[in-house]
């Protein structure tokens, strides 16, 4: 007898929805639909289309069960920091979406003139941000506030809307900045310090909680039967972290590349010391009790701002002749700091390299392939750098990386070689499929038919392919003392 699994991964930008099945002790898995997270933009604010995104969902539902295929357990992750908001009877409170950044802003300044940093960490474990759930609560209309009669995060707001049990995940939960990772639960001081009601706020439970059956109503409409709704980790980065085959014993660090990168670890209790604020590191909740110890580091911005100057100037380089260019230039010529205060906003960033070069007595590289192949190269080794301080502030030794499926350039090749060799440890490439896994293994194993992670991570492992990139010695050593030097 198989037991099947649909994980639904709703992203900010682009969703998927995967079929997992158990049979005879191996997974397989199947993308069944990929899709573009219907939203509307109006300026720097968003607008999310729950019902259309919703609808891709059910429409799964209904073509698994026109394939007459079982399925018994359905779950939802997603992105953090939004949410819906229901009203007392169910219905949810419309429009869903993140606010301008002014207004993020002040609610920012509001909140910090309530609370310090400190304290809110001590509490939270997260960072401030101004696009957390807390700052954006605090922002909402009085008129919406007082007819909410739940706030849920975006994937336990589908749970929900599947099974009709109003839940939050942990992971989902932590990502609020309004959940205590010591206590495991709400923070009552940070909801009494900023006056937000506590009963719109939904028991918070761990993951692989079974919520029950899918209502009765869409089990009608899809023609689906006997499927079970599932609290798999609603966060989606907690699902992949999940997914990936660890062995036990193994201390090990992940990054996730895009636009701008998060480069972390996971750890067994929170880390709530001054030295872990200052850092900029954040405590959110994985799976099993597991803290996901993360911060935000350098992505491609710099490159991408690179190749829209460039296109401007009629030169449109792709990925790949990029890539090219870059693996033809001579190594280590010259390096930046890609924190330089002047690589953090756009305008003719090609010529704001040759200016930090030349500042900083180096030769000045002219042609697109030295630019890029000093962008590559200065960000693998501020990977390095960044390691370095997470090995410091934990106290813990990391032999391996694992790099996750990301955006702009993530697991190239190229790209992958410079990492290995700038940290100096195996760099091990996760396929998209990663948190489609980890979502069915958390399923399986809150319906019983899994008995532990560790089991379902080996079954991962023996139906995913994780490449590994070995790290060889040379000069990356003395290029990293450079970028130390260029750092200070």
């Amino acid at each position: 007898m198989h037991t099947s699994y649909l994980a639904c991964d709703l992203g900010a930008e682009h969703g998927r929805i995967s079929l997992g099945t158990l049979d005879k002790g191996r997974l397989n898995i199947s993308t069944l639909r990929r899709f573009t997270t219907p939203s509307t933009r109006d300026g720097d604010s968003v607008q999310w289309n729950i019902p259309a995104l919703f609808e891709q969902v059910t429409d799964s539902l209904t073509e698994v069960a026109r394939s007459q295929e079982t399925v018994n357990g359905v779950s939802c992750s997603s992105w953090g920091e939004d949410y819906l908001l229901f009203d007392s009877d169910g219905a949810l409170i419309t429009p869903v979406g993140s606010p301008p950044a002014k207004l993020m802003a002040k609610s920012m300044d509001q909140l910090l003139a309530k609370l310090s940093l400190q304290t809110i960490y001590e509490e939270t474990g997260v960072q401030p941000t101004p696009y957390s759930t807390l700052v954006q609560v605090i922002a909402e209309k009085s008129r919406r506030l007082s007819k909410a009669g739940k706030l849920l995060p975006i994937a336990d707001g589908f749970n929900y809307l599947l099974s009709g049990e109003a839940r939050v995940e942990a992971s989902s939960a932590s990502s609020t900045q309004l959940y205590s990772p010591t206590h495991k639960a709400w923070s009552a001081r940070l909801l009494y310090e900023t006056g937000l009601p506590a009963k719109i706020f939904p028991q918070v439970v761990p993951g692989g909680t079974v919520l029950g059956p899918l209502r009765q109503d869409l089990a009608e409409a899809t023609g689906i039967e006997d499927v079970d709704v599932v609290t798999s980790c609603s966060n989606e980065m907690a699902a992949t972290l999940a997914g990936i085959p660890v062995e036990p014993g193994v201390s090990w660090a992940f990054l996730q590349m895009g636009t701008h990168s998060v480069i972390g670890t996971e750890l067994l209790q929170p880390l709530l010391t001054d030295t872990a604020l200052k850092a900029g590191f954040t405590n959110d909740a994985g799976y099993g009790g597991t803290i996901r110890f993360w911060k935000p580091t350098v992505g491609f911005w710099i490159l991408q701002e690179c190749r829209r100057d460039w296109a401007l100037r009629g030169e449109d380089l792709d990925l790949e002749m990029m890539m090219h260019l870059a693996g033809v230039a001579e190594p280590f010529e010259c390096l930046i700091n890609p924190t330089a205060p002047t690589f953090l906003t756009p305008g003719d960033m090609p010529q704001k390299i040759k200016s930090f070069c030349r500042d900083s007595g180096q030769p000045i590289p002219r042609k697109p392939g030295a630019i890029i192949r000093c962008v590559l190269e200065s960000i693998a080794l501020y990977y390095r750098k960044a390691m370095q301080e997470m090995e410091t502030v934990t106290g813990q030794r990391l032999d391996r990386l694992y790099l996750l499926a990301g955006t702009g350039g993530a697991k190239h090749p190229l790209l992958n070689n410079f990492i290995a060799n700038a940290l100096q440890v195996p760099v091990i490439l996760c396929p998209q499929e990663t948190i489609a896994a980890g979502n069915i293994l958390v399923q399986a194993i809150g319906l019983k038919h899994i008995e532990s992670l560790e089991a379902g991570r080996k079954l991962v492992g023996e139906v995913l392919r994780y490449e590994t990139v070995q790290p060889y010695a040379g000069v990356w050593d003395n290029a990293f003392r450079k970028l130390e030097r260029l750092t200070q």
